[in-house]
């Protein structure tokens, strides 16, 4: 069984959704350290100028886990995510459809940043037809040491290999993988290139730029660009 393990994003990019539609399970990965300045409570929008970050305000003091971060519920940024959607959006053929959508998953008391990024990323797996389960890493025990703690986590849940993200040979100690049971497989991703909003082309924008253009057809523009023999890359 393939796993793949990632922290939460909030409405995460095209790279993301495509590991976890080549996984068999996706873990969470909640229970690290929360990031000031990356994906954890933004991302991006296509505009007319380029782009603009959608970013969820957040209540965090240093090495609080992700899990324990509440969002800042003194700023409107629900209502300005959602104007900015209907602004740079105005012509998505599909923006009616999905944005409905995205302004009910809106509308709940959102309290911890961790609860809306996990349901902002089954939504778009929902949305895009993905359906990888989806568990969290807080149901599991692991050890504190990163690369160990993907071991962990795979072992827990049985799988045979575990497939990690662009550049994770890097940053990862390979040798733990290699005496432990569990495979370690590296994701060669291709961003696909589609008709947006605006010219030129935008590269790594949140998915629901490509889902508000294509709709039912997101999925297949996604996958056409994956390598059909070097999808994955064994360590």
């Amino acid at each position: 069984m393939r796993v793949t393990i990632h922290q939460p994003q909030f409405l995460p990019w095209l790279g993301y959704l495509d590991k976890i539609d080549q996984a068999d399970l996706f873990i969470v990965l909640d229970t690290v350290q929360f990031k000031k300045h990356e994906w954890q409570n933004r991302n991006r929008i296509r505009t007319a100028t380029g782009w603009q970050w959608m970013t969820v305000p957040v209540l965090q003091h240093f090495g609080q886990r992700i899990d324990d971060v509440l969002i800042n519920q003194t700023v409107a940024w629900k209502t300005q995510h959602l104007r900015a959607l209907d602004m740079h959006y105005a012509r998505a053929p599909y923006r009616n459809r999905y944005l409905a959508q995205l302004r009910e998953l809106y509308a709940a008391p959102w309290k911890k940043l961790s609860d809306l990024n996990k349901a902002t990323i089954q939504w778009l797996l929902d949305a895009y037809g993905i359906t990888t389960p989806v568990h969290s890493a807080a149901g599991y025990v692991a050890r504190e040491e990163p690369t160990d703690r993907l071991i962990d986590l795979c072992l827990a849940v049985g799988a045979t290999e575990y497939l990690a993200g662009p550049g994770a040979e890097h940053y990862m100690d390979t040798s733990r993988f290699e005496s432990s049971d569990v495979r370690l497989t590296i994701q060669a991703f291709q961003h696909p290139i589609y008709r947006q909003m605006y010219e030129p082309f935008e590269l790594n924008l949140s998915a629901l730029d490509l889902l508000l253009m294509q709709g039912p057809d997101a999925l297949m523009t996604l996958r056409r660009t994956r390598p059909l023999d070097h999808s994955l890359t064994s360590v």
